[in-house]
């Protein structure tokens, strides 16, 4: 399983955003990182060094490689409608980002981690990929076994203040959610330009 293991405060001050949750390293130095970080942020930037950065944020968001992002969008292209918010609602449908957010966990990376080690299950099935893509009727859950039960309760309570998004309903009593919908683009509020990252690929 390919997942991005670098540092991850040094990204979030290469762009400018909070790709992996909040982030005190952004607050205090809210500029890019190393020697010339507060220089380099006046430095003017091509449009193909724009289109690449959103593309990383949304890669990096998620926490795909270059490959599987690559998979996504050839898929999405595949797919009726309109190609960056199709991307967008495959990435959000993934099961690990559904578990996050479910509130099942508090980061995507802890997410992705609770899927992997097969903590869930769709629709009363174990399911160990976090790519996994959730459809409308799937009932996301904590497995029957304490160790499951424990770990996922205590992350509902970490994220209790956390509503769920519209596009789901979550019981935490019973520690399962379901998809009741694909979400639209205005739900996903995405942190980059899907647009730009059809554009990158398309050239």
């Amino acid at each position: 399983m390919a997942r991005y293991t670098g540092p991850r405060e040094k990204i979030a001050r290469r762009f400018g955003v909070p790709l992996f949750g909040p982030s005190k390293a952004l607050e205090l130095r809210n500029f890019p990182p190393g020697q010339h970080g507060a220089r380099n942020a006046r430095r003017k930037v091509s449009e193909y060094g724009v289109a690449m950065a959103e593309k990383q944020k949304l890669r990096y968001q998620y926490g795909l490689m270059e490959k599987q992002f690559r998979r996504f969008f050839a898929e999405a292209q595949r797919r009726k409608g309109v190609t960056g918010e199709t991307l967008l609602q495959m990435l959000e449908l993934r099961l690990d980002n559904v578990a996050f957010r479910m509130g099942f966990a508090n980061t995507r990376f802890a997410s992705r981690q609770l899927v992997g080690h097969g903590h869930l299950t769709v629709n009363g099935k174990r399911v160990n990929i976090p790519s996994y893509q959730c459809k409308p009727g799937d009932i996301v859950a904590a497995r029957q076994s304490p160790k499951s039960q424990q770990l996922v309760g205590r992350f509902l309570e970490m994220t209790a203040s956390v509503p769920a998004s519209d596009w789901m309903t979550v019981d935490r009593d019973k520690m399962s959610g379901t998809v009741v919908r694909v979400p639209v683009r205005e739900e996903i509020n995405p942190i980059a330009n899907e647009q730009l990252v059809v554009e990158l690929y398309s050239r």
